[in-house]
């Protein structure tokens, strides 16, 4: 019998597990614990940072008390005697709701987001700072009419009031652990600036690669891909051309060498031909939308009343861009709309004599400038008097965890900043409209008093906003179209490549009077549309320039279903119109599928035939871009990768050359099928015998598509599996990983109908960001969609409020409804 006082060594290594497990449990236990507080207490301070939504607010500079009541949506209603009041309590319900956004805007536009986020962002905020955009903005600031520079003075002190009587700091410097910075009028400027870099690319991508085609190519391959006119335009004086003359094999042959991943492009870098995923195009992979991102904008004139609908389509995230506000002030004027956190008037909507909205017009406001270097070095440039050196401005900015801030070098011409170079390496400076100081300024607010067609149109041409088509009804039922916003008054070119001004024959005389902006006005009976095409054709065209037009399709449809309306449309008619899906546009391709698959032995493709049926049109329930269409997913794919599999090898060595060059951005939609009907050999890539062996290899890619996509039988594809929403926090999953996911920041992923070629323009990541319909002065039948929510706090219940009604194309109210909420900001 073992004698128990003796300790074997088992029992010693027994003592120590169990003295360990307790150890390794009691420390969990403590982490569970420190977790549990930390959870608890960062939840407290996150509902500290929620907006005040009742009883009162001391608001400085006052004249009188203003109330906000909200609805069961979070929409606000002020009322207030004075504008100013108003413009206070708009800053003060921005910066309670949205200062995040309004931080991001300002500090993007002066290329200062380092400061919060560190070097991730550091080559954003040097590509802003080409353009020194915060000098440009207290110019802007200096230039004011008294009574502009007044809203704005009354819009920062609201901001910085909203800011401080949160009872903690906005929740997303709680999880950056930084401090807010207090807005200044000069930010309400920047505001301008960065919704020009997302309307008017000041990188000049367009330009450049026009450029970049003529320089590789010749001057008849950019007529024929690059048409600035084309057949199926939808311009409203109705102007079109055929299309230019095929190019030769003595412009282009690619069945002398020059295609993707077979030659080296001529005079250009050395690619080694056995590595083909080193060049910027792989080889029929998946290519990116076709159509170029843009709004829809309706008009209607009625003896009852004119009628505006409005969907203005940009990047969808969370929140959203837009605010909604219903304002009201001399106890007489009340506007309803939508405004951008930043700014402190309304964007577009209706004050009951007036409703109005925008499009992006895609005029041209930049010009790419090529220096002429002198004889002594690319330091040096000649101008039609004088030869002058290229100077360098020392940008400084501040690096979250950085000692010292980065020093960015900007190279600048008496035309503006250096961007690049060319092929010949000759230095590229960019004129832009926004680096003037004269072409920001808010004359937009004078649109809320405005009471005519005629008062809007001439208040638009002064205002200064990055040019939009505006259009415009009134209670009379007159309707109308200008450009809102400043244009270059050109002289001596269209600007429409780059080119040198180093002669004195071609240039800018400075930003084009207001007097020779065109407009358009038009009665009861009437409609006008925009949709980001071109619209005009002559000396107007001439005089806007080519800024990269969306094709015709999207225009052409909305006209249609407009002429098809009665004397009786009401809001919701137009509201059909922006959410319609039909896709006329693709029955060709739908054709051209069903033709080259007609004798294929191939059991998947003839799957493929069967799938997407024999007829398409307006009757055809499949030739919609329905999100449960397998034909409309079928087709769209199958044009995707024609046109791919034809331009790819075509437009190699721009891409190669400039990295930015991307042929979607192009007319090609035309060029494309006129090459498919007339089936050249000397523009076929090699890889093909002939033009059907192209058709079936994009049938076959199709196929694939379908297949990776989880459809073994196309029939039972939809279109919505290719187009899930994909509406995102700026702090969600990529910076803040999984505590972003907790905090539940993004929006639901759902299958969407729609796309980029129909009037319901819906991508996963790019659609209607705002969408409404009114009549002035019957704003009760008016009609509002709007993504997210109108709050920018996870935690409120507006964060996701509307959002549902808005992804089922669901009519809700355009006027806000019954009070909810009561606050009472009172003059201290």
């Amino acid at each position: 019998m073992p004698d128990p006082t003796v300790t074997t060594l088992r029992d010693v290594r027994k003592r120590r597990q169990r003295q360990y497990a307790r150890a390794v449990f009691a420390a969990l236990g403590v982490c569970v614990i420190i977790a549990t507080v930390f959870a608890w207490r960062f939840h407290q301070r996150m509902k500290a940072s929620l907006p005040q939504l009742d009883g009162t607010a001391v608001v400085a500079g006052l004249s009188a008390d203003v109330t906000v009541e909200r609805d069961a949506l979070g929409v606000p209603t002020i009322k207030a005697v004075a504008r100013t009041d108003a413009a206070r309590a708009m800053g003060f319900l921005h910066a309670q709701d949205r200062f995040f956004q309004m931080d991001l805007a300002r500090r993007r536009a002066a290329g200062e987001l380092s400061e919060l986020f560190g070097e991730k962002t550091l080559a954003a905020d040097k590509s802003a700072r080409v353009h020194g955009l915060r000098a440009v903005a207290q110019k802007s600031l200096a230039l004011l009419p008294v009574s502009q520079r007044a809203l704005l003075d009354a819009y920062a002190e609201g901001v910085n009031a909203g800011l401080a009587q949160l009872r903690e700091r906005p929740f997303e410097y709680l999880v950056l652990r930084a401090e807010p910075r207090p807005w200044l009028p000069e930010d309400s400027v920047l505001v301008i600036h960065a919704m020009a870099f997302d309307m008017q690319h000041p990188e000049a991508t367009h330009e450049r690669s026009l450029g970049i085609i003529r320089d590789w190519y010749d001057n008849k391959v950019l007529a024929y891909f690059a048409p600035v006119i084309a057949p199926n335009d939808s311009a409203l004086d109705h102007t079109t051309a055929p299309l230019a003359p095929i190019p030769g094999p003595q412009s282009i042959n690619l069945r002398a060498g020059i295609a993707l991943g077979r030659a080296n492009p001529p005079g250009g870098p050395q690619a080694s031909p056995a590595q083909p995923e080193a060049l910027p195009y792989r080889r029929h992979a998946a290519t990116p939308p076709v159509y170029a991102e843009g709004s829809n904008s309706m008009a209607v004139g009625r003896a009852q009343g004119g009628m505006i609908e409005n969907d203005m389509h940009l990047s969808l995230r969370a929140p959203n861009t837009w605010y909604r506000v219903s304002m009201m002030w001399k106890h007489v004027l009340t506007v309803t709309g939508i405004t951008l956190p930043g700014a402190p008037v309304f964007v577009a909507g209706s004050n009951g004599s007036i409703a109005w909205g925008f499009t992006n017009s895609y005029a041209d406001t930049s010009d790419v400038i090529v220096l002429t270097p002198d004889v002594a070095g690319k330091s040096f440039y000649y101008t039609d008097r004088e030869i002058l050196q290229i100077e360098t401005r020392a940008e400084n900015i501040n690096v979250r965890g950085w000692k010292n801030p980065a020093v960015h070098y900007v190279e600048t011409s008496i035309w503006g900043p250096v961007i690049g170079e060319n092929r010949k390496g000759q230095k590229l400076a960019l004129k832009w409209v926004f680096h003037d100081p004269e072409a920001a300024n808010y004359g937009l607010a004078d649109l809320e008093a405005a009471t005519t067609v005629r008062d809007a149109i001439r208040i638009a041409k002064r205002a200064g906003i990055p040019a939009q088509n505006m259009l415009v009804a009134d209670s009379s039922g007159e309707i109308g179209w200008t450009i809102c916003g400043q244009l270059p008054d050109r002289f001596g070119y269209d600007g429409r490549i780059p080119a040198t001004w180093s002669f004195g024959d071609r240039g800018w005389r400075g930003l084009l009077s207001p007097k020779k902006v065109p407009s358009v006005i038009r009665g009861p009976g009437e409609h006008i549309s925009t949709a980001n095409q071109r619209l005009f054709g002559g000396d107007t065209l001439a005089l806007f320039g080519d800024g990269g037009y969306s094709p015709g399709e999207r225009g052409a449809r909305i006209q249609s279903l407009l002429a098809r309306l009665g004397e009786n449309a009401a809001p919701r008619d137009l509201l059909a119109i922006a959410l319609d899906e039909g896709a006329p546009h693709l029955a060709r391709w739908h054709t051209l599928l069903r033709d080259t698959l007609a004798a294929t032995k191939n059991k998947k493709l003839a799957s493929l035939r069967a799938a997407a049926g024999e007829a398409w049109g307006d009757e055809t329930p499949g030739a919609r871009a329905a999100a449960d269409s397998a034909a409309y997913a079928i087709v769209r794919r199958f044009r995707e990768h024609v046109i791919a599999r034809v331009l790819d090898p075509i437009f190699y060595p721009c891409a190669y050359s400039y990295p930015d060059f991307n042929y979607n951005h192009l007319r090609i939609e035309e060029p494309v099928w006129n090459l498919i009907q007339k089936k050249p050999m000397h523009l076929l890539d090699p890889e093909y015998a002939e033009w059907d062996d192209l058709l079936l290899a994009a049938a076959g890619d199709t196929r694939r598509d379908l297949s990776a996509a989880g459809f073994s039988n196309p029939a039972d594809a939809r279109w919505g599996a290719f187009n899930v929403s994909r509406i995102k926090h700026p702090l969600g999953g990529g910076l803040l990983g999984a505590l972003g996911h907790c905090l539940n920041l993004d929006m639901p992923a759902q299958e969407l109908p729609g796309d980029l070629g129909v009037p319901r323009v819906q991508a996963p990541s790019f659609g209607a960001s705002m969408r409404f319909a009114v009549s002035p002065g019957r704003e009760d039948e008016g009609v509002f969609h709007m993504p997210c929510g109108q709050s920018g706090h996870p935690h409120s219940p507006y964060y996701k409020a509307g959002h549902e009604a808005w992804a089922r194309g669901e009519p809700t109210p355009f006027l806000p409804g019954p009070a909810e909420h009561t606050l009472v900001l009172k003059a201290k």
